[in-house]
């Protein structure tokens, strides 16, 4: 067992004693201090758990806790005391010990409080780690785009990181809504609180109010227990309602009032209950059209609309095609195992005139798909899916495609991006502003390419 545990007396009988039981007996590596001095200053090996006495030579106990505490809060301290008052106990644990035992030390007692500590110690390690992965992982530069439009409404989006305003993310199935509003949360004030989505589209309409706001036992036929609601769930957090566009009229009024007055019911009950919840909602449909048409609240709309994003679903940002499809060849490659270094040009041809009705999530289905499939190291045409190679049947090939066209087997990624700025620079005599909009990417992309490639413009 690799588990470090610093044991700090200075009564050497007792040392040797919890050596032995720790060490020996126990199988923890063990690291012994005669003062609290010498145990903070090696606090930098950081020890699974510290045994600390109150009655040191050079300093009090408590305050080793505290310092402890100061430098690692996580650290599980179990204190041990000769005194064995009621009063000195709860003080070490109102400071944060983990237990406290009197001394003679019971060792049928001291070995499972350890295991139950280090375990302790152990779980909000692996907490906090999934955390950090978390919100490294949803942090806005890692979310694919070259797009202008995209990139602005980033950096739209990275105004409202530190308030609660309710944000409305509309865009087609697919497109990364839910990408965006863990995004919002990750980054935000409320990082460390629960997200919690809710997608209303799936949820059937009559259990939609109960798995919103929850219900008392006996609140219908079949609650035979209270059950927690979402909004209760994510309280202090971020509540993600997907899809809030197919919520029925009546359960608009609840939600409209969750965000007037921050309090709701649960289902059969009278308790009200607070809700400290930031609301990000998204949908795929048109909500002014839904006013409009009596099927969506006006007041609730407003509400929600607050802080409007838009996603532009991929046919409209083609210039994100190439990049994307590298991303998620290193990331399937990951998955599988694989090592495909690439795609034809052919075959980029056919995605590029593709719609892609299921935007970026069909992208990166069709991209697992073609690695799957792929025998060799690039993708090419005979792994694409039929309805592909039928629809770029249908296509014409549009005017100055060279890039595609030309009669070259392979081409590795990073060649075919920097071919492609050659090109666009090329059929636009050097203009950068020309060549950005042929390739839909932002101009400041474009310089990065440009830099990245080393090619040179002759004008601007």
């Amino acid at each position: 067992m690799d588990k470090l545990i610093f044991i700090v007396d200075d009564e050497a009988s007792l040392l040797k004693m919890l050596t032995h039981w720790v060490q020996n007996q126990w199988g923890y590596k063990t690291k012994v201090f005669s003062n609290g001095i010498d145990a903070l200053n090696a606090l930098n090996e950081n020890p699974d758990l510290v045994l600390l006495d109150i009655m040191l030579p050079d300093v009090n106990g408590l305050d080793v806790l505290t310092k402890i505490k100061q430098k690692n809060p996580s650290i599980p301290v179990i204190m041990l005391s000769a005194q064995g008052s009621i009063e000195v106990a709860l003080e070490s644990i109102r400071m944060g010990a983990f237990d406290y035992f009197p001394k003679p030390v019971d060792k049928n007692r001291l070995e499972p409080a350890i295991r139950n500590a280090i375990k302790s110690f152990d779980l909000e390690r692996e907490l906090e780690s999934l955390k950090e992965n978390l919100q490294r992982e949803y942090k806005f530069e890692n979310i694919i785009s070259a797009d202008k439009k995209m990139q602005d409404a980033f950096r739209m989006v990275s105004k409202v990181l530190d308030n609660d305003i309710t944000v409305l993310i509309h865009g087609e199935s697919g497109t990364g809504k839910e990408l965006i509003a863990r995004a919002i949360h990750f980054n935000g004030i409320r990082k460390d609180a629960p997200f919690v989505v809710v997608n209303c589209a799936s949820i059937p309409r009559e259990l939609l109010e109960s798995e919103l706001f929850g219900h008392e036992k006996g609140a219908f036929t079949g609650a035979h227990q209270r059950k927690i609601g979402k909004f209760e769930l994510a309280n202090g957090g971020t509540i993600f309602l997907d899809e809030i566009g197919e919520m029925e009229m009546s359960l608009q009024a609840k939600i409209l009032r969750v965000i007037q007055q921050k309090e709701f019911e649960r289902v059969g009950g009278n308790e009200i209950i607070k809700a400290d919840v930031r609301i990000i909602s998204a949908t795929n449909r048109d909500l002014k059209v839904a006013v409009e048409n009596k099927e969506f609240r006006e007041d609730l709309y407003y509400r929600l609309n607050s802080f409007p994003i838009n996603i532009l679903p991929l046919r409209e940002r083609k210039g994100d095609l190439v990049i994307l499809i590298d991303h998620f060849i290193e990331v399937t490659n990951k998955k599988l195992n694989k090592n495909i270094k690439g795609i034809t040009k052919s075959a980029l041809k056919i995605m590029y005139d593709y719609d892609w009705p299921g935007n970026v999530r069909e992208l990166e289905n069709t991209i697992e798909r073609c690695i799957i499939l792929s025998e060799g190291e690039l993708i090419d045409t005979s792994v694409l899916p039929q309805h592909l190679r039928d629809a770029g049947n249908n296509n014409s090939i549009p005017k100055n495609a060279a890039i595609f066209t030309e009669d070259a087997p392979i081409i590795p990624f990073e060649k075919l991006k920097e071919e492609a700025i050659k090109h666009a620079l090329k059929i636009t005599d050097n203009n950068i502003v020309e060549a950005s909009k042929k390739l839909k990417i932002g101009r400041a992309t474009f310089y990065r390419l440009m830099e990245k490639y080393k090619i040179n413009s002759k004008k601007d």
